[in-house]
């Protein structure tokens, strides 16, 4: 690349623009989102969020002419791996083309979004963020649940459930949100019911949240991974787990 445009080419090398899409609820969009894509000349899209809106605007009549590439991960598999996808968006970019990396939820919230934003600025193309709702605070508010109330929990932490359990120190009013979460569900409990939470924490699972197949499954940490077993939870899933649970319509368990 010489003097800002693509070598070889002579053609003014395009823009980034990285985009949350929300938890796949179209309304959940951002006006500056919605303008981002139907500005774009190429939407590089994830498959959790990401694909649901895109379809929802399409339902309502909301005209997106750009050519859409479905770079989405399924768990355990991910036909286009985190390396392709940073090649790729400064590969359509260096086309002159005006693209938009559509994430769901925010990009900046375990969505790798910072990675792909260095990757493409080292390349010489301009990016720009436009955050997203993330799940980890709307799906919880989904099921009735505040991730911080006065008096019972004035602190939060999200994390993955790929990280350290381990470190998640505190008790029960400083709740804990895990995303990714269903298939380690066991572990994570049993370690953070042997410190200060203890066996009775509150615990609730939304599942899908905001799509078809919502629901919400309401446990202790002692009892989560076998409710979770009988009623087959799924991803995708937020967890929570505090004593803010317990202010849900659907907790049928009071704080101690």
């Amino acid at each position: 690349m010489t003097n800002g445009t693509a070598t070889g080419t002579g053609t003014a090398p395009g823009t980034v623009t990285l985009v949350g899409a929300g938890p796949g609820d179209a309304g959940l969009l951002t006006v500056r989102g919605l303008r981002a894509l139907q500005a774009a000349d190429v939407i590089v899209a994830d498959r959790l969020g990401a694909r649901a809106v895109l379809a929802q605007l399409a339902d309502e009549g909301v005209r997106i002419d750009a050519e859409v590439i479905d770079v989405g991960k399924l768990p355990g598999h991910h036909p286009v791996p985190q390396d392709g996808i940073n090649e790729l968006l400064v590969s359509l970019a260096l086309e002159g083309r005006r693209v938009v990396r559509l994430k769901g939820g925010d990009p900046f919230v375990f969505g790798r979004g910072r990675e792909e934003q260095l990757f493409c600025e080292a390349a010489g193309i301009a990016v720009d963020v436009i955050s997203g709702v993330t799940s980890a605070v709307a799906v919880p508010g989904l099921a009735g649940i505040p991730l911080t109330q006065r008096g019972v929990a004035e602190t939060f932490t999200v994390a993955s459930a790929h990280d350290q359990i381990e470190a998640l120190d505190g008790g029960r009013d400083h709740t804990v949100v895990l995303l990714m979460g269903v298939n380690t569900l066991g572990h994570s409990a049993h370690v953070l019911a042997s410190g200060a939470r203890g066996v009775d924490c509150p615990v609730a699972i939304i599942e899908d949240g905001f799509g078809e197949r919502q629901r919400v499954t309401v446990g202790t940490l002692g009892t989560i991974a076998h409710l979770a077993a009988a009623r087959q939870v799924r991803s995708p899933a937020v967890v929570v787990i505090g004593d803010v649970v317990a202010l849900s319509p659907h907790a049928a368990i009071t704080p101690s």
